[in-house]
């Protein structure tokens, strides 16, 4: 181990990777560097910078990557409207593939040998940090302590802080935190009583969003505008992606929405109960498939719907820097050049529903759609040919098989 020098941690202040600090400097007797990205986690970054220096690490990175994340990672993914095995918005996949890059960049800026993560052995998120550190440095070096050490569980690893003088916060009574991961898109919640998918959360875990019984008995109207598939305003007023997202976290959590518990099916083969809570991702899936119901060709529409589910499973699995999720991406990208104009929505306890929708591209025609008078807009009668065409297999099928005359 004598040839690793200096390594690069992914680095959240949290129990794990402060275990890990010590153990890097004990098991590797290297440099450690820490990188800890701020990618809307807000009062968990200074705390961070401060327990690193206590551990007397003197090369700390904290990079403010909110706008590069929600710009260039939830936009793009909220585009496809991706969701994972029908509830999922992968508020934690989406995040690592650019922790991955910017440890792969601050390795090459330090010359650092390796680079580490906190990921489990048992978890999904080392197989995408690790696609992602490969995909971008083919001979960077990777140290997953879960994968290496005999501290085995929580438990372990709180003894262990203990015994090295490693705080712990958010400890509930003697037994293990909370397994947290926090962004501007989301945070999960796993571990402890969560471990039993029959018990449910306790209330007090939730963070960022009221329960839908204690959300306002009024109605909120809220109106996204859209350009090329993206929100650029609220209520008319121009914001940056990250502040978008942080607005509709508010207004969406203040309103008892985007809380889902599930069991989910992960990539490393074993299933795994998490709770979530994603306000504003679960209004801007709503209203983009609103703005988008007016501005799609049907079968754009139907085409994007049929490829989702794997540009899902890319996203789940750590395939962002994949040249598949790129090739995909474009197909997506161009399919948004007309997804142009407002959404009005309406929240109320825990629900999102859509109240109007406008666009100067709308392919929605009102002369053809109206149950009134069309004006020869549309010949009804050519509807029976159309009719007939499509049922002539079915026809030939059933004379075939006996079904009639």
């Amino acid at each position: 181990m004598d040839d690793v020098n200096k390594v690069v941690l992914a680095y959240s202040g949290g129990l794990d990777t402060s275990v890990i600090i010590r153990w890097l400097q004990e098991t590797y007797e290297c440099e450690i560097v820490t990188f800890t990205a701020d990618i809307g986690q807000g009062e968990e970054v200074e705390p961070a910078r401060a327990k690193a220096e206590a551990m007397g690490i003197e090369e700390i990175y904290i990079d403010d990557l909110t706008d590069e994340f929600v710009a260039d990672y939830v936009f793009p993914m909220f585009r496809a409207n991706t969701i994972y095995e029908g509830e999922y918005l992968l508020g934690t996949s989406i995040a690592r593939p650019l922790i991955a890059k910017r440890l792969v960049e601050i390795a090459r800026e330090t010359g650092a040998d390796a680079i580490s993560h906190g990921a489990t052995g048992k978890g999904n998120d080392q197989v995408r940090f690790e696609l992602g550190a490969y995909a971008l440095e083919p001979g960077i070096r990777v140290i997953a302590p879960w994968r290496e050490w005999d501290l085995t569980s929580r438990e372990t690893l709180m003894a262990y802080a203990a015994d090295h003088g490693i705080p712990v916060e958010m400890k509930r009574g003697k037994s293990s935190p909370f397994s947290m991961d926090a962004n501007l898109l989301h945070i999960s919640y796993e571990g402890g009583p969560l471990e039993d998918p029959w018990i449910e959360p306790p209330s007090e875990m939730w963070r960022w969003s009221v329960s839908p019984e204690q959300a306002p008995d009024e109605v909120t109207y809220l109106e996204l505008n859209y350009e090329g598939g993206d929100i650029v305003a609220i209520d008319g007023e121009r914001m940056s992606p990250a502040s978008v997202l942080a607005e509709l976290n508010r207004i969406g959590g203040a309103n008892g929405i985007g809380r889902i518990d599930i069991v989910e099916n992960r990539y490393v083969g074993m299933k795994s109960r998490g709770a979530y809570e994603t306000p504003g991702g679960t209004i801007m899936m709503r209203a983009h498939r609103a703005i988008e119901s007016l501005t799609l060709d049907r079968e754009v529409a139907h085409l994007k719907d049929e490829l989702m589910p794997r540009y899902a499973e890319l996203i789940y699995n750590g395939y962002w820097w994949s040249p598949e999720r790129e090739m995909l991406q474009q197909a997506i990208d161009w399919s948004q050049q007309h997804v142009n104009g407002d959404v009005r929505l309406r929240l109320y306890k825990g629900n999102v529903e859509v109240a109007g929708r406008r666009s100067d591209e709308s392919l929605f025609d009102e002369r053809i759609a109206t149950f009134e008078e069309d004006e020869g807009a549309y010949d009804q009668t050519d509807a029976e040919g159309f009719i007939k065409l499509n049922a002539l297999r079915l026809r030939t099928l059933a004379s075939r098989h006996g079904g009639g005359k």
